[in-house]
């Protein structure tokens, strides 16, 4: 009788082990392309606003926000496709189409004015949107999120990032740098 309650004990107690380690089975450790992404030129998507100048043309210099569908609406040239561009790409493709008859040596310049938000969720004091600052790191986005709440795992978290046009999450140290528009994931820890 006590032999056969020490094994239910014993089953009880490997079967609960398996279903916390089983959480363990789901760690996805960041791809190289992850990271590779923080240290490429930035690359344009819905909901960054850029101040375009282009000199000598006071009507045309404005800021533009980068729609849903990834394009800007310009004076003169209508849609231009924003979305995964660079900044040098989106000024020589707006500086080409202004050539095509409305002004002969067009000098275009755009800088970023406002990012795409970062969104930091999870187990953190206030969860939410938050302004992008370049140089950002995960701590930094925590601290504007109110910080750790008492049950955060503070050594790691997921982050959701956009990489050529795929959705890709992987676990990275709270050192690492994010990306605008990165969603930041503060799990809970275990003990």
């Amino acid at each position: 009788m006590i032999r056969a309650g020490l094994k239910k004990c014993i089953l009880l107690a490997v079967a609960t082990m398996a279903v916390g380690l089983s959480g363990c089975a789901s760690y996805q450790p960041a791809p190289k392309v992850f990271h590779e992404a923080t240290i490429q030129p930035y690359r344009l998507d819905s909901g960054d606003r850029l101040r375009i100048t282009v000199f000598d043309q006071a009507n045309l210099t404005n800021t533009y926000t980068v729609d849903q569908a990834g394009y800007i609406a310009f004076p003169l040239i209508g849609q231009v496709p924003a979305r995964g561009a660079t900044l040098p790409q989106l000024e020589g493709v707006i500086a080409q189409k202004l050539k095509q008859g409305f002004l002969r040596d067009p000098d275009v310049s755009i800088e970023v004015d406002r990012y795409r938000s970062i969104f930091v969720i999870g187990q953190v004091g206030q969860p939410g949107q938050f302004s992008y600052v370049p140089g950002m790191t995960i701590m930094n986005a925590v601290a504007v999120a109110g910080g750790f709440n008492s049950r955060a795992n503070q050594r790691d978290v997921d982050v959701t990032r956009k990489i050529n046009g795929q959705i890709i999450t992987g676990r990275v140290p709270i050192t690492d740098p994010i990306l605008a528009g990165d969603t930041i994931h503060v799990r809970e820890r275990l003990f």
